[in-house]
């Protein structure tokens, strides 16, 4: 997660993945072969526009693992999961700039359907 979460000290991570999981329902997932491969942090959440739904997070391979099924394979679970829990969807943000990123989720039947809009206040 150190990779895809830089800002976050590695001896603090555990202590933020806790209060989140207080706070707002995050849980982690990973995918072990010989070692963890890939990790994901989600929630489950419901709007009154969308119902019930999980909220992908977080979700990244360790680098040298990358194109290998992992992330597909967590993907899958996820969906799995979001399903046996009663959501109608699965959902996600992503950053403009990874490409990459965006034509795994097509790929995995994901579709475009909002714009995200943030206003930073520091």
């Amino acid at each position: 997660m150190v990779e895809l979460r830089p800002h976050i000290q590695p001896n603090q991570f555990l202590t933020t993945a806790r209060r989140l999981s207080n706070i707002a329902a995050f849980q982690l997932a990973f995918l072990e072969d010989a070692g963890i491969k890939a990790v994901a942090g989600f929630r489950i959440s419901e709007w009154l526009a969308g119902g019930r739904y999980l909220e992908i997070e977080d979700l990244v391979v360790k680098s040298g693992e990358r194109s290998r099924g992992y992330g597909g394979e967590l993907f899958d679970w996820l969906v799995d999961y979001a399903k046996a829990n009663g959501c109608r969807q699965v959902r996600l943000v992503s950053r403009v700039s990874r490409v990459d990123a965006h034509r795994f989720y097509e790929r995995k039947g994901m579709n475009l359907e909002a714009h995200y809009f943030s206003l930073d206040l520091e």
